[in-house]
C-alpha cells in the first residue's frame, strides 16, 4: 500500500468515530449507526454482592400501570453477636498479605481512566467494580477507621462519576470518616469530593470551576483543504455526523440536542453540588460564574475545608487516630485492599445466584485475524456467555451491565436477539453506564427492564451511510487507480476516486433508509412502543438517562444495586435475602500485564499496537457508533482540539 493510501486509510480509521465512515483498504464506506460521543473532559471471584433493600419507587409503565420497582438503596446494619465473633476470628487466621492493623486508613487515589470492567492484580488502572467494592468492604470492616481519598483529573463519563459518589454517601452511613484531599479540581472532581466529609486542597491548588461547554468539531472545510469530498446519506434529523463531513455550523437540531444534553448535565451538577454543600442552587450558580480560582476564595465560600500539604492532612488523620507523631499511620492502598475477600469482613454469600455479564467498549463481531487480543466488545465471545447463562439453572436472573458506544451492527443485533431469548428462560435487567447508545442501547433493548444513571448517555437510533470521493486528493498526490467491473454496482465498494452515480446513490439512500427502519422498529418492538411513538424519541436523538426515561426509551433510574434489587424482583426473590452477583466476564491478563504488574511497561506497548492493529484490520462491515462529539469543561481535555490530532495522524504517516 503506497504511503498515499496509508495515510487516507489512517485518516479515516483515527476519524471513524466522527465522520461515521469507515472503509476497508480499497477504500469502501459501509452503513452506520451512529450517536455522538459525548466525552466529559472537565476481587476476588465470583463478586459477591451484598447490600439491603428499603424503599420500593413507582415506576409508570408504559401500558398506563404503575410497577413498582426497589430502589436498591444501601442499608447499613453493623455486625454483631456471633456474626461479629466469626469475623474476628477470619481477620486472625487471614493469609498474612490480608491482614490489617486496627485503625487502618484505606486509601484511594482516583485519577485518569475509570474501567467498568473488573481488573486483574496485574492490571493498571481503576476498575469501577472494585472501587465501589472496597467502599462497602470498608463500611464493614472493623480494621478500617476511615477513607482517605486523593482525587485528581479523571478520564470517565458522569455515570461513573455518580456511582462512586453514590458509594461514597453509603460508606458515610457506617459512621466512619472520609475526607477528600484535591490538589487539581473541576467540577467532575469536585461532584465526587462535595460528597466526602472533608474537603483539602493545597495552597496551590488548581481549581477551575467554571463551567461546562459542548463541542462539535466540523470537518467540511479539511477536508476540501485535503481533496476529500464526502457523499452522505442519513436518515434522523440528530443524526449529527453527517453534519460534521458535510457542514460548517451546527444545524438547528443539532444544536437543540447538545443544549438539552448540556443543560441537563449542568443542572445535575448544581442541583446535587448544592444540596450536599448546604447551599442554595443561585448561589453555587453565581460562585460559578465569578470564574472564581483562588483556593483562599474556595475556603472563605465554604467550598472546601481548609489549605494544607498532603503531609498536613496526614498529621490531622494521626491525630484523629491517636497515633503518636513519630509513628507511621497505618494505611491500605485501594489495590491491596482489593484483594480482602467479602467473607472476610462478614458479607456473607447468598445462594442465590444473579449472574452479571459486563460489555464495555466499541463493538466487534470477531477477535482480530492477526491473534491480537481486543479489547471492546467480541461479538461472538459475548454471545457464548450469554448462551452458558441461558443453558444454566443455577442463575435465578442475569445484569447485562452496558458501557459502549456501539459498533459493529450485525453483531450488536446479533446480540440482541441472543438477551431475547436469555430474557424469555429467566428475568434479564440491562444496567447502563456511561453510554449506551446506537448498537449500546441496541443491546440493551433485548432485556426485560433497564436501568439507566441520571447523566447516562444512550439513544441515537438513527442511521447514517456514505462515501468519500477521493478523486482530487489522488490528484494532488499524484496516484491513480483503474477498475474493471462486472455488476452494475460493484464500484460501490472498490470506487472512492469518483462521485457516486445517480443509480448508486438511489441504492444508498434506499439502503440506509431500510436499516434505520429496521433499527427503529426493533426499538419500538423491544420497548412495546407504536412505531410512531418511537418515531417521535428516535430520529439519532441522544438523550440523557433522566430524559430517556420520561420518553419511555429505559425504565428506571439507578445503578447497579438497582439492577440487582430489580432483578430480585423479577426473579421472586425477598428483598431482605442476600444473593451472590457472579462476575462471568472474568478478566484473563496477558503476559505483558503480569511483567507490568512486576515492574514491565511491556503492557503499554502491548496495548497500543493492540488497538494500532485492529483499527487497521477491522474497519469494514455495518456499524452503529458513536459520532465525535465533544462535552468538556473550559480549559478542556488535553487531546479534546480534533484538528491538531488529524494534523499530527496525517502528518505522521507521510
Amino acid at each position: 500500500m503506497s504511503r498515499a493510501r496509508i495515510a487516507v486509510h489512517r485518516f479515516r480509521c483515527t476519524y471513524a468515530a466522527l465522520s461515521s465512515i469507515t472503509s476497508s483498504s480499497s477504500a469502501v464506506t459501509r452503513f452506520q449507526f451512529q450517536c455522538p460521543q459525548q466525552h466529559l473532559t472537565h476481587a476476588s471471584l465470583p463478586f459477591h454482592f451484598h447490600s439491603r433493600y428499603s424503599s420500593s419507587v413507582p415506576k409508570q409503565t408504559l401500558n398506563g400501570s404503575v410497577e413498582n420497582y426497589p430502589s436498591g438503596d444501601f442499608d447499613f446494619k453493623p455486625l454483631t453477636g456471633w456474626k461479629k465473633f466469626i469475623v474476628k476470628l477470619k481477620m486472625l487466621t487471614a493469609l498474612p498479605w490480608h491482614r490489617l492493623r486496627y485503625g487502618t486508613v484505606l486509601t484511594i487515589k482516583l485519577r485518569g481512566q475509570v474501567s467498568d470492567q473488573l481488573k486483574s492484580r496485574f492490571s493498571r488502572g481503576l476498575s469501577l467494580p472494585q472501587i465501589c467494592d472496597n467502599f462497602l468492604k470498608a463500611a464493614y470492616d472493623p480494621r478500617i477507621s476511615g477513607i482517605y481519598l486523593h482525587i485528581d483529573i479523571l478520564n470517565c463519563g458522569w455515570a461513573k462519576v455518580e456511582e462512586i459518589r453514590r458509594h461514597i454517601f453509603d460508606f458515610r452511613k457506617s459512621g466512619k470518616f472520609i475526607v477528600a484531599y484535591v490538589p487539581s479540581c473541576r467540577e467532575k472532581e469536585y461532584y465526587i469530593a462535595s460528597a466526602c466529609e472533608e474537603i483539602y486542597a493545597p495552597p496551590s491548588a488548581y481549581f477551575s470551576l467554571f463551567g461546562l461547554t459542548v463541542q462539535a468539531p466540523f470537518f467540511r472545510g479539511v477536508l476540501e483543504n485535503l481533496g476529500i469530498e464526502p457523499e452522505v446519506e442519513r436518515i434522523g434529523k440528530y443524526k449529527s455526523v453527517g453534519d460534521q463531513l458535510t457542514r460548517r455550523t451546527m444545524s438547528e437540531d443539532h444544536h437543540e440536542m447538545l443544549t438539552s444534553l448540556l443543560d441537563n448535565i449542568y443542572t445535575h451538577w448544581l442541583d446535587k453540588v448544592s444540596a450536599a454543600r448546604g447551599k442554595k442552587r443561585e448561589d453555587i450558580e453565581n460562585f460559578i460564574n465569578k470564574g472564581v480560582y483562588q483556593v483562599e476564595t474556595l475556603k472563605e465560600e465554604g467550598f472546601i475545608s481548609d489549605i494544607v500539604y498532603e503531609d498536613e492532612v496526614i498529621t490531622r488523620l494521626k491525630e484523629r487516630l491517636q497515633v503518636k507523631t513519630n509513628k507511621n499511620l497505618p494505611m491500605v492502598d485501594y489495590r491491596k485492599y482489593s484483594g480482602v475477600r467479602k467473607s472476610t469482613v462478614g458479607l456473607s454469600n447468598g445462594k442465590d445466584l444473579i449472574a452479571i455479564i459486563r460489555a464495555s467498549g466499541s463493538i466487534r463481531r470477531i477477535e482480530s485475524p492477526l491473534g491480537a487480543r481486543s479489547s471492546g466488545i467480541i461479538g461472538e465471545k459475548l454471545i457464548e456467555k450469554i448462551r452458558s447463562i441461558r443453558d444454566s439453572n443455577k442463575y435465578k436472573a442475569a445484569i447485562i451491565r452496558i458501557d459502549s458506544p456501539g459498533g459493529d451492527a450485525l453483531a450488536s443485533d446479533l446480540m440482541w436477539r441472543e438477551i431475547r431469548l436469555l430474557a424469555a428462560s429467566k428475568p434479564v435487567i440491562a444496567s447502563m453506564s456511561d453510554v449506551a447508545a446506537s448498537g449500546g442501547y441496541y443491546m440493551a433493548m433485548g432485556a426485560g427492564v433497564i436501568v439507566a444513571e441520571s447523566l447516562t448517555l444512550t439513544g441515537s437510533i438513527g442511521v447514517v451511510t456514505g462515501k468519500l470521493n477521493l478523486g482530487k486528493l489522488y490528484e494532488k498526490i499524484g496516484f491513480n487507480k483503474e477498475i474493471i467491473s462486472r455488476g452494475r454496482y460493484a464500484e460501490l465498494r472498490a470506487a472512492e476516486q469518483r462521485s457516486l452515480r445517480p443509480d448508486e446513490a438511489e441504492l444508498f439512500s434506499k439502503s440506509v433508509q431500510h436499516a434505520y427502519k429496521q433499527f427503529r422498529d426493533k426499538a419500538a418492538f423491544s420497548r412495546s412502543m407504536t412505531v410512531d411513538k418511537m418515531e417521535e424519541v428516535a430520529q439519532g436523538r441522544v438523550w440523557t438517562g433522566k430524559d430517556a426515561a420520561s420518553n419511555g426509551l429505559i425504565d428506571a433510574i439507578g445503578g447497579l444495586s438497582r439492577a440487582v434489587a430489580i432483578a430480585k424482583l423479577k426473579a421472586g426473590i425477598p428483598q431482605d435475602r442476600q444473593v451472590t452477583v457472579v462476575e462471568v466476564t472474568r478478566p484473563s491478563p496477558s503476559l505483558p500485564e503480569i511483567l507490568s504488574g512486576l515492574g514491565n511497561s511491556l503492557v503499554g506497548v502491548d496495548r497500543t499496537l493492540n488497538e494500532l492493529l485492529q483499527d487497521l484490520t477491522f474497519s469494514n462491515g455495518v456499524q452503529a457508533r458513536m459520532d465525535g462529539i465533544v462535552f468538556e469543561k473550559l480549559e478542556g481535555y488535553p487531546y479534546a482540539n480534533p484538528i491538531l490530532a488529524l494534523i499530527k495522524d496525517y502528518l505522521s504517516s507521510l
